[in-house]
């Protein structure tokens, strides 16, 4: 009989926390590529950085102290707490030097590392 394979509990989260990011560094690019001009909107970068912060340390919590299967969301967890640094690093960097955009993607392996994570079955011989 096969056993039923499960993800983490917490995905949707680490979800949550890549579709955030993904959108922020999207719209900086536009902004940074003069695609967009957000002179009378700023604050929704401002918004959706805080959004991705939230989730990211959401997701990171929940899946080390309360999502199942236990191991699994673990590993997401513990692969995406590095993400932490650069985002908290973000507000202090000029955001018009090369070092704002360089900082804000050194986030990225570890957001994506955790969602793969997340949606990985538990249970993989």
């Amino acid at each position: 009989m096969r056993q039923r394979t499960r993800r983490s509990s917490a995905a949707p989260l680490f979800v949550a926390a890549a579709v955030a990011y993904a959108a922020n560094v999207g719209l900086g690019t536009a902004v940074a590529t003069k695609l967009i001009d957000t002179r009378n909107f700023r604050w929704v970068h401002h918004a959706l950085y805080i959004a991705t912060c939230v989730t990211t340390a959401a997701a990171a919590v929940i899946a080390l102290f309360w999502a199942g299967p236990r191991r699994a969301s673990r590993r997401a967890a513990l692969v995406l707490l590095p993400a932490a640094a650069p985002l908290a690093a973000i507000p202090s960097v000029r955001t018009h030097s090369r070092r704002h955009p360089l900082t804000a993607l050194t986030a990225a392996p570890f957001i994506l590392a955790g969602l793969v994570c997340s949606l990985r079955p538990a249970n993989r011989k």
